[in-house]
């Protein structure tokens, strides 16, 4: 699995878990802390979210890390 793809699937799975929940950017990175840029960099897959903002949005979302990687 190439950077990109990583980069890309992290994102759609983050995108995905904030639209389910209903959230719009701004409020899920006022609630773990974040800016709405960097949660809109990591959802179009211009970065790649640290192990510490995984962490962060994991325990949100009350899933297990590895689901951003599956």
């Amino acid at each position: 699995m190439g950077i990109r793809k990583l980069r890309n699937d992290i994102g759609k799975k983050l995108k995905f878990l904030r639209l389910e929940k209903g959230l719009s950017q701004e409020k899920l990175a006022e609630y773990v802390n974040m800016s709405r840029e960097h949660i809109s960099c990591i959802e179009r897959g211009k970065n790649l979210a640290s192990t510490e903002t995984l962490y962060t949005l994991a325990k949100f979302f009350e899933i297990d890390i590895k689901e951003f990687f599956s």
